[in-house]
C-alpha cells in the first residue's frame, strides 16, 4: 500500500506531474542498436504477461563508480588538489546503505538521497583533506549524481525494451536526481518511479509495490530488473517479476559484486541487449 500520510492532493498531483518525464522520447538518437540487437525470438509467455519493466540504476543502468571518480578527479585538477578520485567514490558510495538506514530507524525525518549525499560529502571531504572549496563548487559536486553515465548497452537496451513495455527507474534517488540523470544520458524512461513518491527507501516493500499501484497494474505485471540480488529478492517477495542483470565492473576491477543472483528469478542477462533478446524485442 502506499504511504497512508500522503494526503490526496499529494497522490493526485504524484500521479499527474511528478511522475512523468516530460520528453519521452530522449536518448533515442543515442540508441544505435548493435548486432546483438538484430537477433530476437518470439516473446514468451513471461514477456506477454509482464506489462511494465522497472530498473534498479545505480550500478545496473549506470556506471557510478567511473563517473564520480571522474568528477572528482576533475574537480582536483581544477583546484590543484591531490586526491585520489576511486577511493573517494568508493567512500562516498559506502555511506549510501547507512545513510538510508538512519531514514528506516526513524534516526532521520524524511531526507531525500542528494540531501543524505551532501551529508555524506561534507564529511567525507574533511576524511581526504579537501578544503577550499566555495559553496558552489561543493554543490556541484554533490549533483555529480545528477550527471552518471549508462553503461555502454544501457541506452540501446532500454530503446528495445520500450518498444514493447512501459519502463520506468525504480530506484532510491529522488524524481529530480532521476530526471537530471536521464536528461544528460539520454536514459529513454517512459516516467520517473521510486522511493520519494512514497517516503520509503529500498528494500522496503512499499517501494515495490508503487510501481504497480502508480501503473495501475499487479505486481505481477511488473518486473523489477537490477543488478544486486537483495533488490531482486525484496521485489519478488511483493510479487513482482524479476530479472538479474550482471555488472561485474561496478565496483571496479577489484571489487566484489554479485555476479548471479543467488535467489530464484525468472531471467538471468549478460546486459540490457541480451534481456531485451531473451524477452523478444
Amino acid at each position: 500500500m502506499l504511504d497512508r500520510n500522503f494526503g490526496p492532493s499529494r497522490r493526485e498531483f504524484l500521479r499527474a506531474g511528478a511522475i512523468s518525464l516530460a520528453g519521452a522520447e530522449i536518448g533515442r538518437t543515442r540508441a544505435v542498436a548493435s548486432p546483438s540487437a538484430q537477433t530476437t525470438k518470439p516473446p514468451t509467455p513471461l514477456a506477454t504477461s509482464v506489462k511494465a519493466l522497472v530498473f534498479d540504476v545505480f550500478g545496473t543502468v549506470v556506471d557510478w563508480r567511473t563517473s564520480v571518480t571522474r568528477e572528482v578527479e576533475d574537480l582536483a585538477k581544477r583546484k590543484h588538489l591531490t586526491v585520489d578520485g576511486a577511493k573517494f567514490a568508493d567512500a562516498w558510495r559506502a555511506a549510501y546503505g547507512p545513510s538510508m538506514q538512519r531514514v528506516r530507524t526513524g534516526e532521520l525525518p524524511w531526507t531525500t538521497l542528494d540531501r543524505l549525499h551532501r551529508m555524506t560529502l561534507d564529511r567525507i571531504l574533511v576524511e581526504f583533506g579537501i578544503t577550499g572549496l566555495t559553496e558552489p563548487e561543493t554543490d556541484a559536486l554533490n549533483h555529480a549524481w545528477h550527471r552518471l553515465r549508462p553503461w555502454p548497452d544501457a541506452v540501446a537496451g532500454l530503446t528495445r525494451l520500450k518498444k514493447r513495455w512501459i519502463i520506468a527507474p525504480l530506484s532510491n534517488g529522488n524524481v529530480s536526481l532521476m530526471t537530471n540523470m536521464a536528461k544528460h544520458s539520454g536514459l529513454p524512461w517512459d516516467c520517473i518511479l521510486g522511493a520519494e513518491l512514497v517516503r520509503h527507501y529500498k528494500p522496503d516493500r512499499e517501494v515495490y509495490q508503487s510501481a504497480a499501484d502508480f501503473l495501475d497494474l499487479e505486481p505481477s505485471e511488473v518486473m523489477m530488473v537490477a543488478a544486486h540480488a537483495g533488490d531482486l529478492r525484496a521485489a519478488r517477495e511483493v510479487g513482482l517479476r524479476t530479472a538479474f542483470v550482471a555488472r561485474p565492473l561496478e565496483y571496479g576491477p577489484n571489487g566484489k559484486p554479485d555476479l548471479k543472483a543467488n535467489s530464484p528469478v525468472d531471467l538471468s542477462a549478460t546486459d540490457f541487449e541480451d534481456l531485451a533478446s531473451q524477452l523478444g524485442v
